[in-house]
């Protein structure tokens, strides 16, 4: 049975399932920690958002805020269903989100990391990439990938 699950959330519909999922699974003497990752706007290649220039503290500022939000709706949904959870915003740093997960899986003791996955195919996963195949290439622990809808 896991003891710390960690879940991350981007405030989509298919995060909410797997937020739902750790919810399901979250029982008495487990721990739940909700992360949202505020990626970088230089993350973005220049060749599909074009050249990124000026002061981007402003956007970073609004995805901080919007991270906050989909952080304190989490916490909203666990106390909804009872469940004891955490919640804490990490930032990717230039790096790729899914590194980021993995990273405050670790230092907080995780041993299940809950995302959830678009289930993208094609050149829509290669250009947008996946956290959760990231994530399910290099956790050093279990991961639950939740299916969202496909098209």
């Amino acid at each position: 049975m896991h003891k710390r699950m960690l879940v991350a959330v981007d405030g989509s519909r298919t995060s909410e399932a797997a937020l739902g999922e750790a919810l399901d699974l979250a029982g008495r003497g487990v721990q739940l920690r909700v992360v949202h990752v505020v990626d970088s706007p230089y993350n973005y290649p220049d060749a599909l958002y074009g050249q990124v220039t000026g002061d981007m503290e402003p956007v970073r500022r609004e995805w901080r805020e919007a991270g906050e939000e989909i952080l304190a709706r989490a916490a909203a949904s666990a106390r909804a269903r009872r469940v004891a959870a955490d919640s804490t915003p990490r930032e990717s740093d230039g790096r790729r989100v899914g590194a980021a997960v993995v990273e405050a899986a670790q230092r907080w003791g995780a041993d299940l990391i809950v995302v959830g996955t678009h289930g993208r195919r094609g050149l829509n996963r290669l250009l947008l990439g996946s956290v959760a195949e990231g994530l399910a290439r290099t956790a050093p622990v279990s991961g639950l990938l939740v299916r969202g809808e496909t098209r």
